[in-house]
């Protein structure tokens, strides 16, 4: 592995890292041992070689698709307005799947085009949402109250949603 590419690799892995909010250490103690924070430290320096194994070990830990890790991989995010709707992830894995399966996937489509990784919410746009809407079969502002009664959005986001529709 030439040392361009490990420094790569090792970028990709502390993005991933610090989008969960963890420490080198906070990864030791998280793993209970099995990631040694000086070895996870070597691997994003690009001081250390990783094999493929290890890679997809620790992307397993990080709850990330291997090839969000591997250098040359760009998330799919461009510029888009500043998002006003914020699922809550933590709550959406609660909800039974045979209501909540549609927009786990769609969510976890949507971490992977952005690289977004860190477990706890999502921002989605109006237009997400009406896409969504059309796989529930339900107008906008149904699935916002179906979205609320579940935990998944805050009541806030009626605002958000009757202001799109009124424009």
């Amino acid at each position: 592995m030439s040392s361009e590419y490990a420094k790569q690799l090792g970028a990709k892995l502390r993005a991933i890292r610090t989008q969960q909010g963890l420490s080198l250490h906070g990864v030791e103690e998280k793993s209970q041992g099995r990631w040694k924070a000086v070895v996870v430290g070597s691997y994003e320096r690009g001081d250390r070689a990783v094999t493929v194994q290890r890679l997809a070990e620790l992307a397993d830990f990080y709850g990330v698709p291997v090839q969000e890790l591997l250098p040359g991989t760009t998330p799919g995010g461009a510029a888009e307005p500043p998002p006003k709707l914020v699922l809550d992830l933590e709550r959406l894995a609660t909800v039974p799947a045979e209501k909540a399966g549609p927009l786990q996937r769609y969510a976890a489509t949507i971490q992977s085009q952005r690289g977004d990784y860190n477990g706890k919410v999502l921002s989605i746009r109006q237009d997400d949402l009406r896409t969504l809407a059309v796989i529930y079969d339900q107008s906008p502002s149904v699935l916002t109250e179906q979205l609320i009664s579940w935990g998944v959005l805050d009541a806030d986001a009626r605002r958000a949603v009757a202001a799109h529709e009124d424009a």
